[in-house]
């Protein structure tokens, strides 16, 4: 690639050629892709953690009476058997504790260990750090109304799903 080039992306590919909601869907996309590579870049560096590892952690972080894997596996939109290779890893290391549920004993709960809390909150501290560093180019104002876009395409999208498709 010559030196200053900028380099191809979903967003600069269709650049001039599609439709402006098409060019603003992609420059959303290639935004997520850009803030999701360099996370997890960044979390194998300092905690050498995957990113699936962190959401997983962070879920139950959320909820300290535990979580079952089917509710794991829906909240993080993945299979139960990514969930259970997951949680049996961070088990294997003391960072996930699993309990058989008292009233049904096909069902267990897993839940954050106080030595996963601990691991998962210093790496929460980076990680909150990294997305502050990673916006700071926008103004307070910015960022405020960034977000109340980002809300109002969200409820356009919310509105428009199920809706017969073109």
């Amino acid at each position: 690639m010559d030196e200053g080039a900028v380099p191809l992306d979903y967003e600069t590919a269709a650049s001039g050629t599609h439709e402006p909601e098409l060019r603003l869907w992609l420059r959303l996309l290639t935004c997520t892709l850009m803030i999701e590579n360099e996370v997890r870049s960044r979390l194998r560096e300092a905690f050498d953690v995957t990113l699936p590892r962190f959401d997983l952690m962070a879920q139950l972080d959320k909820a300290p009476d535990g979580l079952t894997m089917g509710e794991l596996s829906r909240r993080l939109m993945v299979s139960n058997g990514n969930v259970t290779g997951i949680a049996d890893r961070l088990v294997a290391e003391g960072l996930v504790a699993r309990e058989p549920s008292p009233t049904d004993r096909r069902t267990a709960f897993v839940r954050l260990t106080p030595e996963g809390r601990k691991a998962f909150r210093a790496m929460a501290r980076r990680h909150e750090a990294w997305i502050a560093d990673f916006f700071e180019g926008l103004s307070a104002d910015e960022t405020r109304e960034l977000m109340r876009l980002l809300g109002k395409a969200k409820q356009s999208v919310r509105g428009s799903m199920g809706r017969e498709r073109r």
